[in-house]
């Protein structure tokens, strides 16, 4: 059983920063993609962004520019460094791999961008 704990968010204002950070409780260098997603209040689940293991990166078009999603092998994690937050950004947070394991959500991480 794979164990994914998001930590990181917090409440900040337009324009602020957050980096969000996803532990593994297993090495993640056999795991060839791992995904952020997002959930918003009275929303379903949005994918953020991936990473391969060769470090291929795409994002959702909303936070191309933003969001710089990172990781760590050595450390088994994952992180999503967050600028330039925007209200619509407001959501729980989540990390998983590629494809879904539903029993491996963790329990999120909140970002709340408010003036």
């Amino acid at each position: 059983q794979v164990q994914l704990v998001e930590s990181g968010g917090g409440s900040v204002q337009p324009g602020g920063s957050l980096r969000l950070s996803c532990a593994v409780s297993r090495s993640i260098a056999s795991i060839n993609t791992m995904d952020w997603y997002r959930r918003a209040p009275g929303k379903g689940r949005e994918w953020v962004a991936f990473i391969t293991s060769a470090g291929r990166t795409d994002y959702e078009d909303s936070v191309k520019g933003r969001f710089t999603i990172s990781r760590d092998n050595t450390k088994n994690m994952v992180y999503l460094q967050m600028n330039s937050l925007k209200p619509e950004d407001t959501a729980v947070y989540y990390c998983n791999v590629r494809p879904i394991e539903m029993n491996y959500w963790g329990q999120g991480t909140q970002v709340t961008v408010s003036s």
